[in-house]
C-alpha cells in the first residue's frame, strides 16, 4: 500500500484500561497519539465499561480496579478515592484526567464495526455519529474487551418467558425491580451483588447457578497457586485458539463481612439451577415452579470479536490463537485484555509488552 494512504502506524480499538495502557506505552515509544497511533473508543464518555455499570456499584466491592500505567503523576490513585461514589462515577473521572494528561486524543464516540485487509495494512471501518469513516493502519491493537458481547445460556422455553430478562449489562437498580419477583442467575461477585442489592426491596429473590459457590474467607484471600493456575488456563486456551474458560471457576469468591451477613440472615441462598424456563417463571429439576417477573443473568461476557471476522482469525475451536498478545495468523493485529491480561492488573502488566513487540512488528515493514 501507498505510504500516502496510510492513517496511522498504530489503531488502538478501545480506551478502557487495557487501550490506554497500551497507549500510554506506545507513547512512551515515540508514537504520538492522534497522529502515529490513533485510538478509537465507542463509549460516550471515559472509564471504558466502568461507565455503563450499576449506579450502586462501588470500588472495593468487586473486583480491584488497578491505576493507568503513570497515573501517580496525576496525584490520583484508585486505591485512595471515595468509595462513597459509584464507582463508575469515580473511574469516568480518573480516566477523563488521565487522558487529557496525557493529550491522548481518542476518537469518540466511534463503534468499529469492521477491520479489513488492504494489501500491507488494515482498514478500520467505525462509525461516529450517524456517519461512516475509515482509518487505514499498518497494525492494530483490539482491547474492545467483553462489556459489548454478553452471554446468556440457552434454557428450554427461554423464548416463551413472559416478563422481563436483564443481563448485568443492562442492570441499572434494584430499585426498578421493587415489588417484583426476581430471580438471579449466576455464581460470581456480580450476581451475588444483585442478590444482596434486592433483598427487601424486591417481592422475592431466588438465587441459582450451574455449579456451587468455592467461598474465599478473607484470612485465605486468593492464593497465589490458584490466581497463577487460573491465569494459565486463560493463556493455555489462547495459545490453541479455544474459547475462554471462567476465571471465577477457577478461583472462587472472596467471603466479604457483608456477604457473611447476608448468608447469616437468609439473604444469600444459592439453590442449583432451573432445568427450564416458562412464561411466568422457572422449573427446577425435582419439578418446584418459581414464579418471576424478571430473570437477571449475571452468566458473564464473552470477548468481543465479531469486528474482525473478515480477517479470519476465528479456529474451529471457538477462539483465537494467540501468543504473546500477537494473534498467530496475522502478525498485524495485537490483542489487549484477552485472556490472561483481561484483568486490570494483567492489562497494565501486558501494556509494555504488547506496545514493544508493535514496535518490533512496525520495525520489520
Amino acid at each position: 500500500m501507498p505510504a500516502d494512504r496510510i492513517d496511522a502506524q498504530v489503531a488502538v480499538i478501545g480506551a478502557g484500561q487495557a487501550g490506554l495502557s497500551v497507549a500510554y506505552y506506545l507513547r512512551r515509544l515515540g508514537l504520538e497519539p492522534g497522529v502515529d497511533q490513533i485510538i478509537l473508543d465507542r463509549g460516550p464518555s471515559t472509564g471504558g465499561a466502568w461507565q455503563f455499570r450499576w449506579e450502586s456499584l462501588r470500588l472495593g466491592v468487586a473486583h480491584r480496579v488497578a491505576d493507568l500505567p503513570g497515573m501517580q503523576e496525576l496525584g490520583v490513585s484508585f486505591d485512595t478515592a471515595d468509595r462513597s461514589l459509584p464507582a463508575r462515577q469515580v473511574v469516568e473521572e480518573y480516566y477523563r484526567r488521565y487522558e487529557e494528561h496525557y493529550d491522548m486524543r481518542v476518537v469518540r464516540p466511534a463503534s468499529v464495526f469492521r477491520v479489513e485487509n488492504e494489501g500491507e495494512a488494515l482498514v478500520v471501518r467505525y462509525t461516529a455519529g450517524e456517519s461512516e469513516h475509515s482509518l487505514v493502519a499498518r497494525t492494530i491493537v483490539n482491547a474492545t474487551g467483553t462489556w459489548g458481547s454478553p452471554f446468556v445460556p440457552w434454557y428450554p422455553g427461554l423464548d416463551r418467558f413472559k416478563g422481563r430478562m436483564l443481563h448485568t449489562a443492562q442492570y441499572r437498580s434494584a430499585d426498578a425491580l421493587r415489588g417484583l419477583d426476581v430471580v438471579v442467575v449466576g455464581g460470581g461477585t456480580s450476581a451475588i451483588g444483585f442478590v444482596m442489592e434486592l433483598d427487601e426491596v424486591a417481592a422475592s429473590v431466588t438465587w441459582v447457578s450451574r455449579r456451587p459457590v468455592e467461598w474465599l474467607h478473607e484470612q485465605e484471600n486468593l492464593d497465589t497457586e490458584t490466581a497463577i493456575a487460573a491465569v494459565a488456563a486463560q493463556e493455555e486456551a489462547a495459545r490453541e485458539g479455544r474459547a475462554l474458560p471462567s476465571i471465577v471457576s477457577g478461583t472462587g469468591v472472596p467471603l466479604t463481612r457483608r456477604m457473611q451477613a447476608a448468608i447469616d440472615r437468609g439473604a444469600l441462598i444459592r439453590h442449583p439451577m432451573f432445568t427450564s424456563v416458562e412464561e411466568h417463571g422457572v422449573r427446577f429439576a425435582d419439578g418446584r415452579f418459581q414464579r418471576a417477573d424478571v430473570i437477571i443473568w449475571a452468566t458473564g461476557f464473552r470477548p468481543e470479536l465479531r469486528h474482525l471476522a473478515p480477517l479470519r482469525l476465528r479456529e474451529k475451536a471457538g477462539g483465537v490463537t494467540v501468543t504473546r498478545s500477537t494473534s498467530l495468523k496475522d502478525p498485524r493485529v495485537f490483542f489487549a485484555g484477552y485472556g490472561p491480561t483481561a484483568s486490570t492488573i494483567g492489562a497494565n502488566r501486558a501494556g509494555r509488552t504488547i506496545a514493544r513487540e508493535v514496535i518490533a512488528q512496525l520495525s520489520r515493514k
